[in-house]
């Protein structure tokens, strides 16, 4: 169930990640207002992840719908986190991050990492360390492990590019199967499954 390299990793975790080309002052003619731009996202579901990391004051988690796979080879994803989270600080510092890649069974896992202001290591979810020092979440459907690799600052978010180093895997889904998986779409929680099936 556990995926672990055994071979090197090219990017080495202690690299340092630095940002590249800031996106937040383009400089065009016209442009989308934040509540027409919202109206198009508020349509466009997105899955949902639970990331958590240590940079060395304590874990921090949050609950973000923008992570994406980018490359099989090597293994690389995106994630982006905004300037407001309370997590933020410790996401500009940390190394290495775990992307717990949800399912609705971990639906009260997602609702802790969005609610603002709570503890989200008190014990009502539980986790603990990997020996390599990150915070994970138990009995999630799945985690990965990744080493920050890049982070580029867009408008009043990072988007953070990371390389997977370990993972995971508790509830499989084969392919073609509609399994259990959670979306957030238009400000709610939603289920996918046979009866959200369209082809």
């Amino acid at each position: 169930m556990t995926s672990s390299p055994t071979a090197p990793i090219a990017v080495p975790v202690d690299a340092p990640a630095h940002h590249a080309t800031d996106l937040t002052s383009p400089g065009f003619s016209s442009s989308l207002s934040s509540d027409e731009f919202k109206a198009l996202f508020r349509g466009h579901p997105g899955g949902v992840a639970v990331i958590t990391a240590d940079a060395g004051d304590g874990p921090v988690a949050l609950t973000a719908t923008s992570v994406a796979s980018v490359s099989a080879e090597p293994p690389l994803l995106i994630f982006s986190v905004s300037a407001l989270s309370s997590s933020a600080a410790v996401l500009a510092k940390a190394e290495t991050v775990v992307v717990h890649l949800l399912d609705a069974h971990d639906l009260d896992l997602a609702r802790l990492g969005a609610t603002s202001g709570v503890d989200r290591f008190d014990g009502s979810q539980p986790w603990s360390r990997l020996v390599t020092g990150e915070p994970v979440y138990h009995d999630v459907r799945a985690w990965v492990r990744c080493a920050v690799i890049e982070r580029m600052d867009a408008g009043g978010s990072t988007v953070f590019a990371a390389h997977a180093l370990q993972s995971q895997l508790e509830r499989d889904v084969a392919p073609g199967e509609p399994g259990d998986a959670l979306v957030y779409h238009n400000r709610t929680w939603h289920r996918l499954g046979e009866h959200s099936r369209i082809s």
